[in-house]
């Protein structure tokens, strides 16, 4: 029998319920898991600008042995870099109501942080400073850094689920087209149920590389079929009135309309694994985005 796949959403808990050693732990687990095979991704980058390949000799790290070179020829190679890379990442992490609430065993809220910290800790390890930005009402660090202790310091304030939060998801985007100076990557992590975060990825994306990573609940699909009912907004705590009959905005709508404006989209479903498909998005992403900065 063989043992249950760390990718699997219900084996991974949720990130509140986990002692700080042990979360730091299982994203590093995640992070081998993610980082495997994303070698040419863009999104990421190398870390270092390749400059050759040479003969292997007596000392240099197994990590670096050029395998394509090594298997064509028969006796191993290594890659050598030269200039230093460094593409800052923002990782805007959505921590509103909407995200909390959930039919899975693991929230959006959850896999958001599960993401962003994994996303994050490959970044680092490549060289790429990172800064995880709240998208609720928490506040979190803005600049990027190459320091682990950054990393968890900015994750530790939003591990935990709150019912009762505003979105500040627009207005996090906008700050930080302004903010960051430098063309950089930017990974909108949300259920984008903020009306205005499509319109501010749009705009960003004109000088920045966005990613846009959609989280969905299975109870978000379809129809109610309730009739009449009157509802409030989890994020705003307004009253509403609607009928059963009008369905979520459509997942293909929303990519559309980013692909026209150059924002690379993933979905992502609570009841389904999410390594293999991220692993892929990231390793094959085209850089579509602006970045003309």
């Amino acid at each position: 029998m063989m043992a249950p796949r760390l990718a699997d959403p219900p084996r991974l808990p949720p990130p509140e319920e986990l002692a700080s050693g042990d979360f730091e732990m299982v994203v590093r687990r995640l992070a081998d898991d993610l980082a495997f095979g994303t070698d040419p991704s863009r999104f990421f980058g190398s870390g270092f600008e390749f400059a050759q390949s040479r003969p292997y000799v007596p000392g240099d790290p197994v990590r670096s042995l050029d395998w394509r070179i090594t298997a064509r020829l028969g006796r191993p190679f290594v890659k050598e870099y030269d200039t230093l890379k460094r593409t800052a990442a923002y990782l805007v992490v959505d921590t509103s109501a909407s995200m909390a609430v959930g039919s899975t065993a693991l929230s959006k809220h959850d896999l958001a942080l599960w993401i962003a910290a994994a996303v994050g800790l490959v970044a680092q390890r490549r060289m790429s400073p990172v800064a995880v930005i709240g998208a609720g009402e928490r506040q979190t660090r803005v600049e990027p850094s190459l320091l682990r202790s950054d990393l968890w310091r900015t994750l530790e304030p939003l591990r935990a689920r709150r019912l009762i939060e505003e979105t500040r998801l627009a207005e996090r985007i906008r700050d930080l087209g302004i903010h960051a100076k430098r063309s950089s990557i930017v990974a909108v992590i949300s259920d984008l149920h903020d009306p205005d975060a499509i319109p501010a990825l749009r705009t960003v994306a004109e000088r920045h590389d966005v990613v846009a990573i959609h989280l969905i609940d299975p109870a978000e699909r379809g129809e109610l079929r309730a009739g009449f009912f009157r509802g409030r907004e989890a994020e705003t705590g307004r009253s509403f009135l609607a009928h059963g009959r009008v369905r979520w905005p459509s997942e293909g709508a929303i990519a559309t309309d980013l692909a026209r404006s150059g924002v690379s989209y993933l979905r992502l479903q609570t009841d389904l694994p999410i390594l293999p498909p991220l692993r892929r998005f990231l390793a094959f992403r085209p850089a579509i985005g602006g970045g003309r900065g």
